[in-house]
């Protein structure tokens, strides 16, 4: 297209004619047409004005009207989560080796919760199955979060009310329980993944053929 419109543009009789039949009374008019009609341009210079039209652009982050605020000036790690040297912050009163302990040994067919004091006596025993659930049902999340909500309750009316929470095992009913302890009106400390990592795991099943 572009060699066709080049091969009019070297023949002014064509243009005149073609213009003078769009246009009969301007003179001259073919001077205009040849001006507004006939804008060639490479594409590596529509790539260039392109890219320095978005380089000129402002930059949008997604980060407009928002401050931003360094925490780590207000308030310092040690002072927020404890340490083996800062074993003794106090949570209303009490120092953190010394708070209650909540264990819950997750597994795919229970979930068994514990409370006991810092150096292992145990208060609270509930678990699924003790809660009703039986058979598959004691496996699921929604069985694990209603024992967390009856064994927070129990525990908060026997006067326990910060705790440390200590989670061993793989199953449906990890997050659910650490829910329901808050929902039944425990306060939680900190949480602890404590489940074991063999260093010597058994070796995968081979893999089925179809």
């Amino acid at each position: 297209m572009l060699k066709s419109a080049l091969r009019v543009v070297t023949t002014p009789n064509v243009i005149q004619k073609a213009t003078l039949r769009c246009l009969p009374n301007i003179s001259n008019s073919y001077e205009l047409t040849i001006s507004r009609c006939l804008h060639a341009t490479t594409v590596s210079q529509r790539k260039e004005e392109r890219k320095a039209m978005l380089d000129s652009m402002p930059v949008d982050d997604g980060t407009e009207g928002e401050k931003y605020i360094d925490i780590d000036k207000i308030l310092s790690k040690d002072d927020i989560y404890p340490n083996e040297r800062n074993m003794a912050l106090t949570f209303n009163g009490v120092a953190f080796k010394k708070l209650p302990i909540c264990n819950i040994r997750v597994s795919h067919n229970n979930t068994i919760m514990t409370i006991c004091s810092h150096d292992g006596l145990v208060h609270k025993l509930r678990s699924c199955g003790l809660e009703g659930f039986k058979n598959a049902k004691k496996g699921t999340n929604i069985a694990a979060q209603a024992t967390a909500i009856k064994l927070s309750k129990d525990a908060v009316n026997d006067g326990f009310k910060d705790v440390r929470v200590r989670v061993r095992g793989l199953g449906p009913g990890r997050m659910s329980a650490i829910k329901g302890l808050q929902m039944g009106g425990l306060n939680i400390i900190s949480i602890t993944d404590a489940t074991r990592v063999s260093p010597n795991p058994p070796r995968a099943r081979k893999v089925r053929r179809i």
